[in-house]
């Protein structure tokens, strides 16, 4: 692994731990949203990750099946999924989205699982800044060799 493949291995958790934690804080931003533009309540959504390798192609995953250790280009975003749990039901008959038995839909999202996720992804983010300062480091260190 080269000194610019570890950067960009880093670069990319960064890029999606980043994406996460906006992911997160639009869920929770919206834990209150009753109406959205197609008149249902907030949706929960959350980030689904994955491996980003260097060629795509049909030969080189073909070429890679029999081996179990392949070298890693880093983490991508695959998709931004929507929960599907149900919508909690609050009674609250005056609000205006109520139904005809006075129940609002709520959205299902959860603050608690919100936080854990939002710690998670904060460490998941300082774990790769540490990567990266690592990384530097050692090429500083490297090149004091040469003096």
């Amino acid at each position: 692994m080269g000194f610019f493949t570890s950067l960009d291995i880093g670069a990319s958790g960064l890029t999606a731990q980043r994406l996460r934690m906006d992911t997160i804080s639009q869920n929770i931003a919206n834990i209150n949203t009753t109406r959205t533009k197609d008149g249902s309540p907030y949706r929960r959504r959350e980030v689904i990750f994955e491996e980003r390798t260097g060629e795509d192609s049909f030969s080189s995953i073909l070429s890679n099946a029999g081996s179990n250790l392949t070298d890693g280009q880093g983490v991508r975003v695959s998709k931004i999924i929507e929960d599907p749990t149900d919508f909690k039901k609050v009674y609250d008959p005056g609000h205006p989205d109520a139904d005809k038995d006075g129940y609002v839909s709520m959205p299902n999202v959860d603050i608690v699982t919100e936080m854990v996720n939002m710690i998670s992804a904060t460490r998941s983010y300082e774990a790769n800044v540490t990567s990266i300062n690592a990384t530097k480091s050692m090429a500083l260190k490297a090149l004091e060799i040469g003096k």
